[in-house]
C-alpha cells in the first residue's frame, strides 16, 4: 500500500524457480517461504498496485518446468485480477559469479538452442507482455532473439557495488558476469543498424494507462497507436541530446522509416509537428 501511494511503476518480483524443492534448497531466511513469495504479486495487486512483472532464473531447474511456471503464474494473475497479467516477463540465465560454485554444479544450465526456444514459447503464449533480455547474454544471442519479439534490452549495465560512480568493472564485486559490455550509445546504434527503433517512453505510467486500462490496449493491439509515435518522439530526444554523431546518423534513418509506417495522416502530421518542436529545444512531448 505504501509503494502504491507513492506511485511506483511496475512492481517486479522474481520467483527465481517454481520448483519447490530447489527453491527450499537455495533460499534461507524470510525469502525461504515459497508460497509467500509466489503470491507476492497477488498481495501487491490486492493492495492497489495494478502493474506487475514476473521472472525466473533459468538454470536452477528444468527449463520446461520453469516456462510452465511462468505461464501458469500469468494465467492465475489474469484469473484473479480481471484479465490483468504481467506487464513484463524476464528470463535470465544463470551465469558464473565469483565465489559461487553452484553454477558449475548445476545440471540444468540452458543451452543457446533451448534458450531461443523458450523465449519463442513465452512470446507465443503471452503476446501482450514485454519480454526483457538482459546483458547477461552475449551480443550474438541477443541478435538472434531480436526477431522473436524481445521488447526490452539493457546496455551499459554495471552491477558491481558502487560501480556506476567508479565507472569501472570489478568482477570481484559483481553479482554475476555480464556478457554484453556495450555502452548505451553502442547498443542503440547497433539496434538502429538493424532497423529497430529504441523507445524511452514512459507515457502510459504518467498518463495512468496501467492495469486493466493498459491490458485492454495491449491485448487488442490498440497500444501500437500510442507506443509507435511515442517511440519516435523519445528516440528523437535521445538523438538530439545524447547520441554520438554515428548513432544520430543511423537513428535519423530509422525515424524516417518509422514515419512511413504511420498510415493515419492526421497522426503523422502531429508527430512531424512534435519532431520539429523537439529540434527547436522542446522536450517531453507524448501521446
Amino acid at each position: 500500500k505504501i509503494l502504491n501511494e507513492i506511485g511506483i511503476g511496475t512492481f517486479q518480483v522474481f520467483q527465481e524457480t517454481y520448483h519447490r524443492k530447489t527453491y527450499a534448497k537455495l533460499h534461507k531466511g524470510i525469502k525461504a517461504h515459497y508460497r509467500w513469495r509466489l503470491y507476492a504479486l497477488h498481495r501487491a495487486m490486492e493492495a492497489g498496485i495494478d502493474d506487475v512483472a514476473i521472472g525466473a532464473l533459468f538454470g536452477l531447474y528444468d527449463w520446461k518446468f520453469e516456462v510452465m511456471g511462468l505461464l501458469y503464474h500469468t494465467i492465475d494473475l489474469e484469473k484473479h485480477f480481471d484479465g490483468v497479467g504481467p506487464h513484463t516477463i524476464s528470463f535470465p540465465r544463470l551465469e558464473p559469479a565469483i565465489g559461487t560454485p553452484f553454477y558449475k554444479k548445476s545440471k540444468y544450465l540452458v543451452s543457446d538452442k533451448d534458450f531461443i526456444k523458450l523465449v519463442a514459447v513465452i512470446r507465443l503464449s503471452v503476446p501482450y507482455t514485454g519480454l526483457i533480455l538482459t546483458a547477461r547474454e552475449k551480443p550474438e544471442i541477443r541478435e538472434k532473439l531480436l526477431p522473436l519479439g524481445v521488447t526490452q534490452l539493457d546496455f551499459g549495465s554495471n552491477i558491481g557495488v558502487g560501480a556506476y560512480s567508479k565507472g569501472t568493472y570489478d568482477l570481484e564485486k559483481q553479482q554475476f558476469f555480464i556478457n554484453d559490455l556495450r555502452s548505451l550509445d553502442e547498443g542503440i546504434c547497433w539496434l538502429a543498424k538493424h532497423g529497430k527503433i529504441t523507445s524511452f517512453c514512459t507515457a502510459c505510467y504518467r498518463a495512468g494507462r496501467t492495469g486493466d486500462y493498459f491490458m485492454h490496449f495491449a491485448k487488442t493491439g490498440l497500444i501500437h497507436k500510442l507506443c509507435h509515435p511515442n517511440a519516435i518522439l523519445t528516440f528523437k530526444e535521445y538523438l538530439e541530446d545524447y547520441a554520438s554523431e554515428k548513432t544520430k546518423k543511423e537513428g535519423e534513418k530509422v525515424i524516417k522509416q518509422e514515419l512511413n509506417l504511420i498510415k493515419d495522416e492526421k497522426l503523422k502530421e502531429k508527430v512531424l509537428e512534435y519532431l520539429k518542436r523537439i529540434e527547436q529545444g522542446e522536450r517531453d512531448l507524448y501521446f
